[in-house]
């Protein structure tokens, strides 16, 4: 089996953060409407496929409207700070109410809400299929099947930090070693022990692409500690979403709608279909062209 994780190194921007004049975004449209120009920063989570999907997409629709878009690949934590002073004008993943609240409290002053786009979003603890356990309840007393372990993603994520603060104290997992370096480290080991047939307990969420690729379960969780569906928001500068200059892309933003069957085919095409790919934009347009209907829905 090839290795289908995100490679997040491969896809950090070079560019320079590029909005100290962010007043000319979009000024100017021509005759068809599209928009003339203008520099558009995109704040973007390492390893957060769902939202490298959202972000790709997004890029390809601003520049063929006439925009010059540079994606920056971050921690969820430089991500917020950089939309707080507008070094990045917007980030399509913010999930809600649990995983980023901290972040959008910390911000509120200088950041908006632009609407939410997925409402099917949920935290999981998940194994293997075959895996002696269905339950986070029965967790603790099974660690050992596990290697006493818990493989979890980045340090900064809000499901790191929920998998900390609330299910090891909720379900008694003290005793099980938490580890943490990156989602595409966390998805190595998973395939690592997909085709071992080894017993493995990650950090995940849906939607991913990795409930597609692996024989995989969500672990119940009885008492709530990883919080109900959540919904995947549009989050901006607060000063730059107020600017008339950018009043086209806020409000395509506020309409944009993606189901979760939507998501996963383009997830599909980028991580799975095609995982040694460092370049997204041919697998993106190809993606287009056999959605146009919805894509071209999305400026209307």
């Amino acid at each position: 089996m090839k290795s289908r994780f995100f490679k997040s190194a491969a896809a950090l921007s070079v560019a320079a953060l590029a909005l100290t004049a962010c007043g000319d975004n979009g000024s100017d449209e021509g005759d068809n409407g599209e928009a003339a120009g203008g520099e558009i920063t995109i704040g973007v989570f390492n390893g957060w496929e769902e939202g490298v999907a959202a972000s790709e997409l997004w890029s390809y629709i601003l520049e063929d409207k006439g925009y010059e878009v540079t994606l920056e690949y971050a921690d969820p934590a430089p991500v917020y700070s950089g939309i707080s002073t507008n070094n990045y004008n917007f980030t399509l993943d913010t999930w809600l109410p649990v995983t980023h609240a901290d972040y959008v409290e910390k911000y509120s002053d200088d950041i908006t809400d632009l609407g939410v786009w997925n409402d099917e979003s949920s935290l999981h603890l998940a194994v293997n299929e075959d895996a002696p356990i269905d339950s986070l309840e029965e967790l603790a007393e099974n660690a050992d099947e596990f290697n006493n372990e818990i493989v979890g993603i980045d340090p900064g994520a809000g499901l790191t930090q929920t998998t900390e603060s609330e299910v090891i104290p909720t379900y008694g997992l003290e005793d099980m070693e938490f580890t943490t370096s990156s989602t595409p480290a966390m998805l190595q080991e998973l395939e690592t022990a997909t085709e071992a047939g080894d017993n493995i307990v990650v950090t995940l969420w849906r939607p991913h692409w990795a409930y597609d690729a692996y024989p995989i379960k969500d672990l119940e969780d009885p008492e709530g500690a990883l919080g109900d569906t959540e919904s995947i928001h549009a989050y901006a500068n607060a000063e730059w979403a107020e600017d008339e200059a950018n009043a086209d892309i806020v409000g395509w933003l506020e309409n944009f709608e993606m189901d979760s069957e939507t998501l996963y085919s383009l997830e599909n095409e980028m991580f799975n279909e095609n995982p040694d790919t460092e370049d997204y934009r041919p697998i993106v347009e190809e993606w287009v062209a056999e959605n146009q209907e919805y894509v071209d829905g999305l400026t209307n």
